[in-house]
Order: structure tokens, then C-alpha cells, then sequence
């Protein structure tokens, strides 16, 4: 498994994650600026190798699931809501 994770510190935090279509290195070095300067981003990960390439988000409690899918579309890749 290739795990891109890189993070930021910060305290309290939730679990968000997203299935997306960011599937290659080129795709994930594209898309990291914008999570690296995210000021609710604490962690965050994309699991190239899934089928579903994972993302994975440790965030500040008082971010939301569909402002993270908004942005993240707004850069022009697909995301939404991992179901169980």
C-alpha cells in the first residue's frame, strides 16, 4: 500500500473519509498545497492503491464533511462520503 500522509498539529479532531477519484502520485502532489494550507486540516491521507483511493482526513471538530467535498470537487476531482 502507497500512504501519502502528511499533517499539521492541532487538538481536538474527527475522522473524515472519502472515496475519490485522486488516483496517481502527480494527482496527490497537485492536490497536497491545498490540504498543507488548510487551517482545518490536522492530518490527512490518500490510499492510491484502494480501489476506491481513500482519503482520509483528521480534522478539526468544526469542519464539515460537505465543505471538504465542495472544495475538493472545486478543484476539479470527484469526492464524496465513504459509505460503511
Amino acid at each position: 500500500m502507497i500512504n501519502f500522509f502528511y499533517h499539521n498539529y492541532k487538538s481536538s479532531s474527527k475522522l473524515l473519509i472519502f472515496k475519490t477519484n485522486i488516483k496517481t502520485k502527480k494527482k496527490v502532489k497537485n492536490i497536497k498545497p491545498f490540504f498543507d494550507n488548510h487551517s482545518s486540516v490536522i492530518k490527512w491521507s490518500i490510499d492510491i492503491e484502494d480501489i476506491d483511493n481513500v482519503l482520509k482526513i483528521e480534522a478539526t471538530t468544526n469542519s464539515s464533511e460537505n465543505d471538504f467535498i465542495n472544495q475538493i470537487k472545486a478543484l476539479g476531482f470527484y469526492c464524496d462520503v465513504l459509505a460503511d
